[in-house]
């Protein structure tokens, strides 16, 4: 009866361990980079691209220069700009995060794409990210987000 209870016990703890970090605001990576306010935005049916959005620091210079998830095909880093009359989307091959200041990733600007999705983002559930970065010394780090799926920006849906 007790390896029962246990067995309970030890599972109901994975389960928290695995869910606390969704609803997270802020993530350290194994190295001096932190990610803040992380989030994607949810799909329809048939969608099969969405955006990944956040506010990501580093306390020394280092560049982000690739992400990865599950749950798409491909996963790229873009940036939009004005260019004359025209909003510009493209893939940026590495984004400089200077030291101590905080680079936006939002709509409009920087952001990071999940295109070919492999199925639907309804609001509330999860989606893990890898972010991978590169420091001034050729240092290759990692950062693992479990992030909210929503259909506003977190502090939007919150009435900030």
């Amino acid at each position: 009866m007790k390896l029962i209870d246990a067995t309970k016990i030890i599972a109901a703890s994975a389960i928290c361990m695995v869910t606390i970090p969704a609803f997270s605001q802020s993530f350290k990576a194994d190295g001096p980079v932190q990610a803040q306010g992380a989030w994607v935005r949810a799909t329809v049916a048939g969608q099969k691209s969405t955006g990944a959005f956040m506010r990501i620091t580093a306390s020394s210079a280092t560049r982000l220069v690739g992400v990865s998830s599950p749950v798409a095909g491909l996963a790229e880093v873009h940036e939009m700009k004005m260019i004359g009359n025209v909003m510009t989307m493209r893939e940026a091959p590495a984004i400089d995060l200077p030291a101590g200041k905080a680079v936006d990733f939002k709509s409009g600007g920087y952001h990071i794409m999940l295109m070919d999705l492999k199925q639907p983002l309804p609001p509330g559930s999860t989606v893990a990210l890898t972010l991978k970065f590169s420091d001034a010394l050729g240092v290759k780090r990692t950062l693992q987000l479990v992030v909210p799926v929503s259909k506003l920006a977190p502090a939007a849906a919150a009435g900030h």
